[in-house]
């Protein structure tokens, strides 16, 4: 754009929008037909203000105080009666007035479109400016502010073009004249379309820095409630006696700082109660580092913990910050503490006494504001008698010690976690199942799981795989967990084990369906009821359990 030398524009300094000019028609080149006034308005008086704009966006690039001068332009210069600027937010489609004139608060809220959907919509889905001459004869005008109710309103005029930056719309500028001049209406659209990429850069920014930090804020909190609440002692599953002194413990221990030492067999789940600990503690806020101290081998565990400088050892190319450090105003969860050498340990209780530790290859201490939460399946105590854990940091770690009963004293806690990981299963295969028979059941409660709840999981994800009914069978089961009852009556032989194991579940189903009612079994069976009582003799059945 270029001006001419005999338009001069002085801004006041209390108002940037007191401006001096000449009356004189101004040419301004690449913009057609912008300095025509036979049309009984003269756009050139808007050049010297939009030139001042730009100025000020390329300083500040602030975008209140650019709309606030774009609104003015409109207002005071185009006659517009009313002026709005959406933006667009990308994530979720939606498209708000974020600025206006002429609307009142309530009307300004209720102004929100997605793409597509009327004139606003179809400017920034498609980038191109529309206008509408007359709005009453416009199908897609919405009027979704409901502003527009008075007759004279339905005779207004409807200019919209999008802000644009790098082939991306960014939002859109709308106006709303009195008139339907069509040369007008093109000059006025022309206007718009150097205000909107005169504000382009100063939307993006805000655009960065606001609507998507925000939308990037509350999915952070969004995660972090559903991470809370995953993990909160009360959705830790099983009701049994022995879980609901843990859940106790958890609930008094999170409240505190103090280090926890989570004792249990292995697959327990002393891992979810460590996060259990931390999402309902202060710091939940906070980072949660886990490392398993059996992982790795003890030269590689000390750079992992504590971080190294550059060059402190071969293959220290650069400076690493350990996991002390990244759990820094959170929590570190040390996993299979009991496996950590003597020297590892003297390093560890360092940290637990102090707060304070060094970089690999550093003389600096460095202070860091942590929770320490510890887990093993090892008897420290008897470690500590035959001198292969040090006294002093197990005393250190057993502050407040929490230990998880193991999946065969929790009695029916069996049921509802093979549920659980029924219904995950399931869903994650997309395999339809409907439920587990009364066989396997038994099975499953009758079985003394070494491996525990991960054991348990393991299993019913096998079985999740092979069933074919949408009922989980007791065959669908590892041998490990067959019952006596069938091993007892299966003769020799893989085929005819799998049939009397198929038999005498069919036969226990029907029983329990109707309530041991022998008739109505033998009828779902298309048995006769002595060929029924034969099959129940041979594996011990009595229907009167069934009733």
């Amino acid at each position: 754009m270029v001006l001419e030398t005999n338009v001069v524009a002085k801004i006041n300094s209390d108002d940037p929008l007191q401006l001096k000019i000449k009356p004189q028609q101004v040419p301004v080149s690449g913009i057609p037909h912008l300095c025509e006034c036979d049309l009984g308005e003269c756009r050139t008086n808007v050049l010297p203000l939009m030139y001042e704009m730009s100025r000020i966006v390329t300083e500040s690039e602030d975008l209140a105080g650019t709309l606030a001068i774009l609104l003015q332009v409109m207002k005071r210069h185009m006659k517009v009666i009313r002026g709005m600027v959406t933006l667009h937010q990308h994530d979720y489609g939606k498209i708000f007035i974020h600025k206006s004139f002429g609307l009142t608060d309530e009307e300004e809220a209720r102004g929100i479109y997605f793409l597509g959907e009327g004139i606003t919509g179809k400017v920034v889905e498609t980038g191109k400016p529309i206008i509408v001459p007359r709005i009453s004869d416009e199908p897609d005008f919405l009027n979704r502010t409901g502003s527009r109710n008075a007759d004279i309103d339905r005779k207004l005029s409807f200019l919209c073009v999008p802000i644009l930056r790098g082939g991306r719309v960014l939002g859109t500028i709308s106006a709303e004249r009195i008139y339907d001049n069509a040369r007008l209406l093109r000059l006025d659209v022309e206007v718009l379309s150097i205000l909107a990429s005169t504000t382009a850069q100063a939307v993006e920014l805000y655009l960065l820095e606001n609507v998507h930090q925000v939308a990037l804020e509350n999915e952070n909190l969004r995660l972090r409630n559903a991470l809370k609440e995953k993990f909160k002692p009360s959705n830790i599953i099983g009701n049994s006696k022995p879980m609901q002194e843990v859940y106790n413990l958890i609930e008094k221990i999170s409240k505190s700082k103090a280090t926890v030492l989570i004792l249990g067999e292995s697959g327990v789940g002393k891992e979810v109660v460590a996060s259990a600990i931390h999402y309902n503690s202060p710091s939940a806020s906070g980072p949660f580092v886990k490392f398993n101290c059996a992982a790795l081998p003890e030269s590689v565990i000390e750079s992992e913990l504590f971080g190294h400088e550059k060059g402190s050892f071969t293959g220290a190319a650069g400076l690493r910050k350990g996991r002390f450090e990244e759990a820094d105003g959170g929590t570190i969860f040390l996993d299979e503490a009991g496996e950590l050498s003597l020297p590892m340990q003297a390093k560890l209780l360092r940290v637990l006494q102090e707060k304070t530790f060094e970089r690999v290859g550093s003389n600096t201490p460095r202070k860091v504001d942590i929770r320490i939460l510890a887990a093993t399946n090892k008897d420290l105590a008897g470690m500590v008698a035959n001198g292969s854990f040090r006294e002093d940091l197990y005393y250190r770690l057993n502050v407040f010690p929490i230990t998880i009963p193991p999946l065969r004293d929790r009695g029916n806690d069996i049921v509802v976690l093979a549920d659980h990981f029924v219904e995950y299963y399931s869903k994650e295969m997309d395999i339809e199942i409907k439920r587990i028979s009364t066989p396997a059941l038994n099975m499953l409660l009758c079985y003394h799981w070494p491996g525990n709840v991960r054991e348990l999981e393991h299993v019913i994800e096998r079985a999740v795989i092979l069933a074919e009914d949408g009922v989980i069978h007791g065959y669908h089961l590892p041998p490990s967990l067959q019952t006596p009852v069938i091993s007892e009556v299966s003769c020799e032989g893989g085929l005819d084990a799998k049939l009397n194991t198929v038999e005498y579940e069919m036969i226990v189903e029907a029983l329990k369906l109707h309530h041991g009612n022998t008739t109505e079994a033998a009828a779902h069976l298309g048995l006769t009821r002595r060929i029924l009582g034969l099959r129940m003799n041979k594996y011990q059945l009595n229907y009167k359990e069934y009733r």
